[in-house]
């Protein structure tokens, strides 16, 4: 099966973690590589991004980019690594195997915070791990996997009409004031 490697490496700050890659940017290589997702657009705008574009000499960041982040302490993930057309395609099973996968991953790798991009691919981790749904919500989640924190913001894709870019941008900006807080990402 063709998909996206995972870029991970120990000693990472930060993991965006997806449902699943689609197939159009298992096509491109890149994470988040369809013209309509809203990851690098908003994050490109968002302050969690600015010293990645200071080092790389960019003021956009692009999918492209994905393989010059981990340098730079932040890396990628899905939940399931199977790319399909709509993430609706994934079965329960599936979704399950795949988290506890992902727990696995994130355990060995041990990045500071996991952040999903969205609660959709939060979920079946969350069941796996035996977590009320119902405490779920976006931002900080009172729980980590592994010594990892888990943050949670709304799913960039371009089918999410919940969210407008501007809000998107701004869950990135939460995310980024989260991880600069001492208690949350220097509590070692």
């Amino acid at each position: 099966m063709q998909t996206l490697p995972d870029l991970l490496h120990d000693g990472l700050e930060l993991v965006f973690v997806g449902i699943n890659p689609s197939l159009y940017s298992v096509a491109q290589g890149h994470y988040f590589a369809r013209r309509s997702n809203r990851f690098w657009p908003c994050l490109s705008r968002s302050v969690l991004s600015a010293p990645v574009r200071a080092a790389l000499g960019v003021d956009v960041l692009l999918p492209a980019h994905d393989r010059c982040l981990p340098p730079h302490g932040i890396g990628f993930t899905d939940v399931v690594k199977r790319p399909t057309a709509k993430a609706a395609e994934l079965g329960r099973e599936e979704l399950a195997a795949g988290a506890a996968a992902l727990v696995a991953r994130l355990e060995r790798y041990r990045p500071r915070v996991a952040c999903f991009q969205g609660t959709t691919g939060f979920r079946p981790v969350a069941a796996v791990l035996g977590w009320r749904s119902g405490d779920l919500a976006l931002g900080a989640q009172a729980f980590r996997l592994g010594r990892s924190q888990v943050f949670v913001v709304p799913s960039p894709s371009g089918a999410n009409a919940n969210f407008t870019p501007a809000q998107q941008t701004e869950w990135y900006d939460r995310l980024a004031a989260w991880c600069a807080a001492d208690v949350v990402c220097n509590d070692g």
